[in-house]
């Protein structure tokens, strides 16, 4: 049973069709990404999944899914203190226990040792840890990320990354969007392509192109220019 799918759906801006009919389903533990070339409708696709935007068509089944969302720029409080942001966050969501939420999340996501610290004074990967976490804090069973390394250096993406797996082994469903071939084969499970609004292939990403091995930033080059031509 999936606990996410997305059926016929459309999103348009004018005269500019940013999705163009994207049918897809997303079981549970799976880390799935959204690639495709700049303006293919990744963010778009998931700000209608997160609810920050409704699709002009089409309709979107979560199966009682719980989402979280974290959004590309860290979407976090700069003057509160990390551990006020997450207490905020959680009496926002309807949390229980709002302090004892922030506490244990403090741990989830490694930043008890900053718990006092204002967000302004974090790191870049602080923030975006901190982000995540608030992304967290009702507990989703699906957790949509919008480009979520892509202010990050290598190192902060790398530890970025040990959360986000470590997640994935405990049961909770990842979408995120991406510009970075390295990121989908090293640690995407499936890729929705995207391109021009249009989904363009649902597989495993070192499927695409039908040459087993290859790696993937070489067969999404191919596969696109080749169906660009094609269209022509």
């Amino acid at each position: 049973m999936p606990v996410l799918e997305g059926r016929e759906l459309v999103r348009t801006y004018g005269d500019l069709t940013a999705l163009a009919g994207a049918t897809f389903a997303v079981e549970a533990g799976e880390v799935v990404a959204v690639a495709g070339p700049n303006g293919s409708g990744k963010t778009t696709l998931l700000s209608i999944l997160a609810g920050v935007q409704s699709p002009d068509g089409g309709e979107i089944d979560m199966h009682g899914s719980r989402l979280g969302w974290v959004p590309q720029r860290a979407a976090v409080y700069g003057k509160l203190t990390v551990r006020e942001n997450l207490k905020l966050f959680a009496r926002l969501e309807g949390v229980g226990d709002p302090a004892a939420a922030a506490d244990a999340m403090l741990g989830r996501i490694a930043l008890a040792d900053r718990a006092d610290t204002r967000a302004e004074e974090l790191s870049g990967g602080m923030r975006q840890r901190l982000s995540i976490g608030v992304g967290l804090i009702s507990d989703p069973t699906i957790l949509l990320l919008d480009e979520p390394t892509a202010a990050l250096d290598p190192l902060q993406r790398e530890r970025l990354w040990e959360l986000l797996t470590s997640l994935a082994e405990h049961g909770i469903t990842i979408l995120f969007s991406t510009h970075a071939a390295n990121e989908v084969e090293a640690h995407a499970t499936r890729v929705l392509l995207l391109d021009a609004g249009t989904l363009v292939y649902d597989g495993a990403p070192m499927s695409l192109g039908h040459v087993p091995g290859r790696h993937f930033e070489a067969a999404f080059v191919d596969f696109i220019r080749t169906r660009r031509d094609e269209d022509l």
